[in-house]
């Protein structure tokens, strides 16, 4: 098995994705291998939900054919998944309280793929945000996350508009490298349903 498995059910599987594995295949044929291909290749009924970045770790989640693909979909859309993630950012930042960044994001068209706070024009974009326990060098703060919306890298951007990047985070801080992104999908709950999958950092 090329992907750790966290649940399987009549209608579900899970894994946790490694960073640097693509959710879905991209473009040409070197972007070919990815999360979903190497879940159908055991279970060829799995069809695509969510996704994550390429970059980030956590849990996936894939349906189990049409029927389960419609339903999950439509709970994704009407935020009935809850998703948290955990991240290590740059700087000083701590609340123990839940704290909210409210900043619409939209496209940066000249530099696809990455995205940029628009106040004009972006589409609403809420995260919330407290202090994390565990381990965290000096310097950086480790964060738990709970996306209210899902726009393409809206935790991101969200925390770059902050003042704090996400460590290892080569597309909008690649100034300071790192050997991978810290941010791991650590928790998807639902009703019937409350998966945990450890950072691994």
């Amino acid at each position: 098995m090329s992907f750790e498995l966290v649940y399987r059910d009549d209608e579900l599987i899970v894994i946790d994705k490694p960073a640097g594995l693509l959710s879905v295949p991209g473009r040409g044929a070197d972007k070919q291998d990815c999360a979903w291909s190497r879940v159908q290749a055991q279970f060829p009924e799995a069809l695509v939900v969510h996704r994550l970045d390429m970059a980030t770790s956590g849990l996936l989640l894939f349906a189990r054919g049409p029927a389960a693909q419609r339903e999950w979909s439509m709970r994704f859309a009407a935020r009935q998944v809850e998703k948290r993630y955990v991240a290590q950012v740059w700087g000083e930042l701590a609340s123990p309280a839940w704290q909210r960044i409210d900043l619409p994001l939209l496209a940066d068209w000249p530099n696809r793929p990455l995205q940029k706070v628009d106040l004009a024009q972006g589409k609403p974009s809420q995260t919330d945000w407290r202090s994390a326990p565990g381990p965290c060098p000096s310097g950086q703060s480790r964060l738990e996350l709970r996306p209210v919306t899902g726009r393409a890298h809206q935790l991101r951007v969200h925390l770059l508009a902050l003042g704090h990047p996400i460590v290892g985070d080569a597309l909008y801080d690649p100034a300071r490298p790192a050997p991978r992104l810290l941010l791991h999908a650590e928790r998807l709950a639902a009703e019937g349903l409350d998966l945990h999958a450890p950072a691994p950092f």
